[in-house]
């Protein structure tokens, strides 16, 4: 959460410098509303990126958590059956691991032609 933050808080600042922000502010709109409608989404391609990518990092620390505090969950059982040699878990849980990378990349990418017409999808 604390580099999403930062890189929020790094694009919005980087952004509140671009001339469609003088425009805004020139035609009359308040601050809040130029940073609500026009720089917030333009700030948020980046941390969508970021956002989709930590979901893999999730996925790879949720095995040392588990493992380490003895939880219940994929984690552990991918451990554990790595330890057993158990081939089938062992491919259901990569199976279901890489699906659910793949999964959120491609909700990421949706997420990119919704806060950027200008990305189409072809």
């Amino acid at each position: 959460m604390a580099l999403v933050t930062r890189l929020t808080r790094t694009d919005i600042l980087e952004n509140l410098g671009r001339p469609y922000v003088k425009v805004a502010r020139a035609k009359g709109a308040s601050r809040v509303g130029v940073i609500y409608r026009h720089v917030l989404p333009n700030s948020m391609i980046s941390v969508t990126t970021v956002i989709g990518l930590e979901v893999g990092t999730l996925l790879g620390g949720a095995i040392v958590t588990e493992t380490v505090f003895a939880w219940p969950g994929m984690g552990r059982l991918m451990v554990e059956s790595i330890q057993r040699s158990d081939y089938p878990v062992i491919q259901a849980g990569v199976l279901l691991t890489s699906f659910t990378f793949v999964f959120v990349n491609i909700l990421v990418d949706l997420v990119y032609v919704y806060l950027d017409p200008r990305i189409r999808l072809q």
